[in-house]
């Protein structure tokens, strides 16, 4: 591929600190850094942390097929990655007195602003490729495969530079009782109850009718239906509701017709265990064939008819990118999302959560070349899990 000016500047550093393996922290000890540390210490982890994360990416783009990363919206998402690269290098070497300070975390500031859109410009990147070019299975494995790992490293990359923008900048978080981005408390059903009132909303602005949901909570450690929480990232579990019940909603109306006189509940259970918080959201939208059933995690494939990338206007579905990216967030903190289905009947979407903090450690992908080669040589491509 061709590389920049900028970019060939950036050459030597990137692969100097591709070197290094990215350090994957915990929820618990997000929170605790929340409470006891200080900016001094964001500034020194985070200005080395980053170039960390973002080398490992950055080496990963020169496996990728050349006419996807010529795209005019890949080469947008990579100017903006060059620029907050070089940005965060300027303070390679600067000490950290209170100017220095206050300008990182204006500069962690603006590049998550910046970076707003890198997921739905590399979805058209996507659309872009496929329209101009066919590829083969291989090429479009390799683009699954890096398009996970980009957007889980910018999802660890973003929970980072938030995490320090909302303890150090001018921003405050939604909530009173969160640390920076973490909730000690998130009530699990107000969050679903929030992304179910997004919802209902998209669909009244779509002209579709809204089924209702049915909502109930277990608790196993006390054998309760009382209110159940967890330490987390609130926005986190809004993202993965949201997209899942979207889609329950959507395919029940699908199901049965934009003039049906009632629609059967999407019935959502919460289950708080000793080990994982679990989230079941049952449709009964007609569920899937098994053999599309897989599909769903890939980049680009949706049930739904596929927008028009001029269009410019808003949708309920079919960019295909929803769903594997709810996946990466449920992984993010060692969870999963897992998709089961019965035919002709409906679809139930499990997500799993770490029910404590310190079991909660980020998943962070890791440059492995070997991974593009399709060769049996062994080595994780992840941080190493956390094993109880």
């Amino acid at each position: 591929m061709r590389f920049s000016r900028s970019m060939f500047k950036l050459a030597n550093h990137i692969e100097y600190y591709s070197k290094f393996q990215p350090t994957s922290v915990t929820l618990k000890s997000l929170i605790d850094f929340a409470r006891d540390g200080d900016i001094k210490q964001s500034y020194k982890f985070l200005r080395v942390e980053l170039l960390i994360r973002w080398s490992h990416m950055r080496k990963e783009i020169d496996y990728l097929p050349s006419k996807l990363v010529e795209m005019p919206s890949f080469q947008l998402v990579n100017s903006l990655y060059e620029q907050s690269y070089s940005e965060v290098l300027a303070f390679k070497d600067v000490e950290p007195n209170a100017s220095t300070l206050r300008n990182f975390t204006e500069t962690l500031a603006n590049i998550r602003r910046r970076h707003a859109e890198v997921v739905p410009t590399l979805a058209q990147a996507y659309m872009e490729f496929e329209k101009l070019s066919s590829s083969d299975m291989i090429e479009k494995s390799r683009i699954q495969y890096f398009y996970d790992r980009f957007f889980m490293n910018r999802i660890g990359v973003r929970t980072l530079i938030y995490q320090h923008t909302l303890l150090f900048g001018d921003e405050f978080p939604q909530n009173s009782q969160q640390a920076g981005i973490i909730d000690p408390m998130v009530d699990v059903a107000a969050v679903i109850h929030d992304a179910y009132a997004t919802a209902k909303f998209l669909f009244v602005q779509a002209s579709y009718p809204v089924p209702e949901i049915d909502l109930c909570s277990h608790n196993v450690q006390d054998h309760s239906t009382n209110r159940v929480t967890m330490v987390y990232i609130p926005s986190h579990l809004y993202h993965i509701v949201f997209e899942l019940l979207k889609n329950s909603l959507r395919a029940t109306v699908e199901r049965y017709g934009l003039n049906a006189k009632s629609y059967p509940p999407v019935k959502v259970l919460i289950v708080k265990g000793h080990e994982d918080l679990t989230i079941q959201i049952t449709d009964s939208g007609g569920g899937i064939p098994r053999s599309k059933l897989s599909r769903l995690f890939h980049y680009m494939y949706s049930t739904a008819p596929k927008p028009s990338i001029e269009s410019g206007k808003s949708c309920i579905a079919g960019l295909g990118y929803g769903l594997p990216i709810a996946r990466l967030y449920a992984k993010y903190f060692q969870g999963n999302l897992i998709l089961s289905s019965v035919e002709d009947l409906g679809t139930s979407a499990y997500v799993s959560l770490k029910a404590t903090a310190e079991n909660a450690s980020e998943l962070l992908p890791i440059f492995n070349k070997s991974r593009y080669s399709y060769t049996t040589e062994k080595g994780s491509d992840w941080t190493v899990q956390y094993k109880s």
